[in-house]
């Protein structure tokens, strides 16, 4: 597997690779060829970081985005290097690309670079979920936890010709026939929504239908083409089609009213579920007290430039920053959550 670094343009759809059906014996197969791509990448990348090991963390940095050039991992990652360069926080920053296997082949890799400083990675519930999805031998306690930066929602849309006026008119039709209604997603944490929407529905997810498209712009696609009828999907992924009037937007996945979006929260309209797509940013593991407090301080003061607060308005993030115990209380929730929602998937 090729490491790239690169400085092309991020683009806000996440890449979000979902296993396909057909059981745990085809998981395995791709399982095999995962540990053989992670087994070049660790050589690959130990070469591009062993220069900056040791160095001021002020210095020279390594920002890894767990996917390839574009989407979500990597606008962060890439948002990141540019607050961090424009404010003179960091002198040299670079963005590696590490695709693979929902972000767990780049978790592998910086789990194996203990005590090396000069190395952040972006993962969040993705990275997470594929954890569980893949039962990776790298998991994110492996690695240290610095801070949750953003979160992005979910939307709940239908084609603009869809006989589904509302959400409730959609759960009924879902919940009396269960599979004649295909969903589609843009990868694992959409289909953890759809999950969350049919227990909140009464409806068991294993008798579902979801068809599972490679990217928010496949999923969107699908629905245009009639092979779904319904779809989650980031709101940033999404707002383009449904201010055309292409798509139809029943809700969006929040906890409450969103300030500027036109659109009920599925909460409102009595379905509670709130799962967001939260982004994270880790550091390698085996770091002392000192150099772990230098690099939270300095993912916060990135935080507080002007171009982070920018990439905010632009990317329709929810500024969401945590920290500390916080943190880690955080995690453990979204890991027992997740986990349970894969085991309502039969998973």
């Amino acid at each position: 597997m090729m490491i790239r670094e690169t400085n092309e343009p991020a683009a806000p759809d996440e890449p979000g690779r979902q296993a396909k059906s057909g059981g745990r014996r085809v998981v395995g197969r791709v399982i095999g060829g995962v540990v053989a791509a992670a087994s070049i990448a660790v050589a690959s990348f130990g070469s591009i970081t062993s220069a900056a090991a040791g160095q001021d963390i002020n210095a020279s940095m390594t920002i890894i985005a767990p996917a390839a050039a574009g989407g979500g991992w990597d606008t962060v990652a890439r948002e990141l290097q540019q607050a961090q360069k424009a404010n003179g926080l960091v002198n040299n920053v670079q963005v590696v690309n590490m695709p693979g296997a929902g972000g767990t082949i780049a978790l592998g890799n910086v789990a194996v670079l203990d005590g090396e400083p000069n190395n952040l990675l972006v993962g969040g519930t993705g990275l997470l979920a594929a954890t569980i999805q893949y039962d990776s031998a790298a998991k994110l306690e492996d690695v240290t936890p610095l801070a949750v930066l953003v979160e992005e929602y979910d939307v709940i849309v239908v084609p603009a010709d869809s006989p589904y006026e509302t959400l409730e008119d959609l759960a009924t039709a879902w919940k009396a026939d269960p599979k004649s209604i295909p969903w589609t997603g843009g990868g694992s944490f959409d289909q953890l929504v759809v999950t969350d929407l049919a227990l909140s529905a009464g409806i068991e997810p294993v008798d579902t239908t979801y068809i599972s498209s490679d990217g928010g712009g496949e999923a969107i696609q699908a629905l245009l083409n009639g092979t779904a009828q319904a779809a989650a999907g980031g709101y940033a992924d999404n707002i383009d089609q449904i201010e055309a009037g292409r798509l139809r937007a029943l809700a969006v996945v929040a906890k409450e009213p969103i300030e500027g979006v036109d659109i009920p929260t599925a909460a409102e309209q009595g379905y509670d579920i709130s799962l967001t797509n939260w982004r994270s940013i880790h550091a390698p593991s085996g770091l002392t007290e000192e150099q772990t407090d230098a690099l939270a301080e300095l993912v916060v003061e990135t935080t507080q430039t002007p171009e982070w607060q920018d990439a905010i308005d632009r990317y329709h993030w929810n500024e969401r920053l945590i920290t500390g115990d916080e943190l880690d209380t955080f995690l453990a929730d979204e890991e027992l959550r997740i986990k349970e929602l894969y085991e309502e998937m039969g998973q």
